[in-house]
């Protein structure tokens, strides 16, 4: 499949936890057709990052310690800890913690990232597309990263905050 043909389906798969103020957690569960190993190689491998996520990696993943996170879009990179991991299956950094379960057929991804409030039907709607990519990436049919901008361009986006605010019960921010 190509960029252009790829399509994200409906929102699905997230929900929105309240923290603390205007911090909450947006909750992302993706099931993929391939062990936690090779999800785990995608989800450490700076190189493998690039294709997909939304940020940049210098620094190592896979031993406690400090990296450099850079957000599509922003220039200024922010330092991160890496506080916990336990191959092939839990992975926390900065603001995020990857849990990798091992489900027949695959692994259940779920991803757990602190987010303002205001933005977290963008945020949903963004990690959708980039864990499609991921998906795609895994599949040996890599789309190349749709992320910041890109994502913002890109027709389905504005759908995806829509539904995804309306699963959340909060309102959207175009």
């Amino acid at each position: 499949m190509n960029r252009d043909a790829y399509q994200p389906g409906p929102a699905r798969g997230a929900r929105a936890e309240r923290k603390d103020g205007a911090q909450w957690t947006l909750v992302l569960v993706r099931e993929l057709r391939h062990p936690p190993a090779r999800v785990w190689e995608a989800i450490t491998d700076p190189a493998q990052l690039r294709e997909w996520a939304p940020y940049e990696i210098a620094g190592s993943l896979t031993s406690p310690g400090t990296v450099t996170l850079t957000w599509v879009g922003t220039p200024t990179p922010l330092p991160a800890t890496v506080s916990r991991v336990e191959p092939p299956h839990l992975l926390e950094y900065g603001d995020m913690r990857w849990n990798l379960e091992t489900i027949p057929g695959g692994t259940r991804l779920t991803l757990w990232a602190d987010i303002d409030k205001r933005f977290i039907s963008w945020g949903a709607a963004g990690w959708h597309i980039c864990l499609d990519v991921l998906d795609h990436l895994l599949k040996g049919t890599p789309l190349g990263r749709i992320a910041g901008g890109d994502a913002v361009k890109f027709g389905e986006w504005k759908r995806l905050t829509v539904e995804y605010a309306t699963q959340f019960g909060i309102e959207s921010h175009h």
